[in-house]
């Protein structure tokens, strides 16, 4: 598709205008303790009725799946309410013996939740992380081998070891900001404009010690400074400097999303999918820049958790995310990027025909990234959080 995923070896004047008011609804996440039910959120009608329950009657006649129990089917997840609501209509269209429910909340906290639940597992299905916190996972036995049959349609890395997890799809990172305030010209073009005078006080962060975006994006900018080498010290300065100019690390999302609305900062780092689904949903006045110089592509994966109380309707959700049919469907309601290498360009939307020749993956040993990451947040956490300022970076 012209687009994959690699394993290899970077003006002046501040922002501020009145606030705009705007309405409309963002993405509703809950990092509640309890797995909440889909039915509070708005439900995506499926463009393709006919061929979506087509699709999940022929899964269900090769997969045994009686052991519901009247129980809900659990899906940990950090995708938000919207991709759910209308995966789990058409799922539950085929076992209406059975509801769908999901936990939404950040990838890194899935990982800490499903640590916590290891002796009596509450989940049966974590769908969306990247890979590396995947992989930490797969190291501590928290997920269930499984093989879909569209894992040969995959790039290798793709695929977890011993069939513990796959990808499903590609998540380039992005600079976003208000574009009420910004115009796209003058928003930063690149991951070293963030650290512009102009935008000191304007920055916002999602706390990345509970998301897996903000992991994957930190830990992309530590080893893009460290040429190769993978000594996060350069790194470490970039970040010093990010933090002297971030007025707040962002609890979650949502709120996320809200201040920057409201124009509580004006620039943030995260995912495109996320804010593409924004542009969409509401009429919250954000925008986003891929970054020239090359973004971090996070492999967001699905995987069943090893102890799932509904093992063969997990493996049967699984299946059914990764069709060539989901996946297209997932890029056009949800401006997700299909990580299977088979998918017809031709049938994926125009938005993201034409955004695939500007994403230019950021050179990554994945296997140094995913091993350091824990270390280097560790260190983020003790060291860099709001410090930069006061040992006087700019």
């Amino acid at each position: 598709m012209g687009l994959t995923y690699i394993q290899a070896s970077r003006s002046s004047g501040r922002f501020r205008k009145g606030f705009r008011a705007y309405s409309g609804s963002s993405r509703t996440s809950s990092p509640s303790a309890a797995p909440i039910c889909s039915s509070p959120f708005r439900r995506l009608m499926p463009r393709r009725p006919i061929a979506t329950l087509v699709r999940l009657l022929l899964l269900a006649s090769v997969c045994a799946c009686g052991d519901a129990g009247g129980d809900p089917l659990i899906v940990y997840t950090p995708h938000g309410a919207d991709l759910l609501e209308h995966f789990a209509a058409q799922f539950e269209a085929v076992h209406p013996e059975i509801t769908v429910q999901w936990l939404d909340m950040g990838s890194q906290e899935v990982l800490d939740r499903l640590r916590s639940e290891r002796a009596n597992p509450q989940a049966d299905v974590w769908w969306g992380a990247p890979a590396e916190i995947f992989g930490q996972g797969a190291e501590e036995e928290l997920l269930e081998p499984f093989r879909p049959s569209w894992a040969d349609q995959l790039p290798p890395e793709a695929r977890g070891p011993d069939d513990l997890w796959f990808g499903t799809y590609l998540t380039p990172e992005v600079i976003a900001f208000n574009s009420a305030v910004v115009p796209p010209s003058e928003a930063p073009q690149d991951w070293d404009e963030v650290l512009d005078p102009r935008w000191r006080g304007e920055v916002l962060i999602r706390d990345p010690l509970a998301s897996g975006t903000m992991r994957a994006i930190f830990a992309a900018l530590i080893y893009r400074e460290s040429e190769g080498t993978g000594n996060p010290e350069a790194g470490y300065e970039w970040l010093l400097r990010l933090d002297a100019q971030t007025k707040e690390y962002v609890l979650n999302p949502t709120l996320l999303y809200q201040k920057l609305a409201r124009q509580e900062g004006l620039v943030t780092l995260w995912a495109m999918p996320d804010i593409e689904t924004l542009r969409a949903t509401t009429d919250y006045p954000i925008d986003y820049v891929i970054p020239a110089g090359g973004t971090p592509v996070v492999m967001d994966g699905i995987a069943v958790v090893r102890g799932a109380r509904h093992p063969e309707l997990a493996r049967e959700f699984v299946e059914f995310v990764g069709t060539e049919e989901a996946l297209v469907e997932s890029a056009e309601l949800f401006f997700r990027i299909p990580a299977r290498t088979d998918v017809d360009p031709e049938r994926l939307p125009a938005w993201l025909r034409e955004a695939l020749p500007r994403i230019h993956p950021m050179e990554l040993n994945a296997e140094v990234v995913g091993d350091r990451t824990p270390e280097w947040m560790r260190y983020w956490d003790s060291n860099i959080r709001r410090r930069g300022e006061a040992l006087g970076y700019e």
